[in-house]
């Protein structure tokens, strides 16, 4: 679940960032695609420590 709500959390971020810079409609999917990686990446080592510790 972490992993998942890393994903809608990072686009949505992507998107709001490529907004800010004023991106065409591809900028902001690329945007999306990427800060969405990255959130998936933070929510599986959020993840995986969790599950460690408990």
């Amino acid at each position: 679940m972490i992993v998942l709500a890393g994903i809608v959390l990072g686009a949505l971020l992507g998107f709001v960032r490529a907004r800010q810079l004023k991106g065409k409609a591809l900028d902001k999917l690329q945007y999306m695609a990427v800060y969405a990686i990255l959130g998936a990446l933070t929510g599986l080592l959020a993840t995986i420590i969790l599950e460690r510790l408990l």
